[in-house]
């Protein structure tokens, strides 16, 4: 079982910068996929970037202003975001699953429900104009 609590939401302006981190215990098996998504109200979950247990990346749309990292002594999972903008406010999910190594296609499945994906709670961004 594996367990995630997010951290670091808030509110910015437009073109501010804010550091998401999900604490992750518990196993996570041989090998697997960790991500972040987002949920705006009204929308449909969006995965937003993905890291694979040998640190390959994969993002979705946001051109270059988000970073994800994994961060293994400290068994947390990091989403700097740089250059917010409005449509980036949302709530903030991480996620596992475990014995998967295609990424960019969980990303794309989980947010739509098709995977036996953990979740953590989530945490609030909103960017002000």
């Amino acid at each position: 079982q594996v367990y995630l609590v997010e951290s670091g939401g808030g509110s910015v302006q437009n073109g501010g910068s804010l550091r998401l981190t999900c604490k992750v215990s518990g196993w996570r098996g041989r090998y697997y996929c960790m991500g972040w998504f987002r949920q705006a109200p009204g929308n449909q979950r969006e995965g937003v970037a993905g890291i694979d247990s040998d640190g390959r990346t994969t993002y979705v749309d946001s051109a270059g202003r988000f970073t994800i990292s994994e961060d293994a002594a400290e068994s947390t999972l990091d989403l700097q975001m740089d250059n917010l903008k409005a449509e980036d406010s949302g709530t903030y999910t991480c996620a596992i699953e475990v014995e998967e190594n295609a990424c960019r296609k969980w990303l794309w499945r989980a947010a739509r429900g098709y995977e036996s994906t953990t979740w953590g709670q989530g945490t609030q961004v909103t960017v002000s104009p």
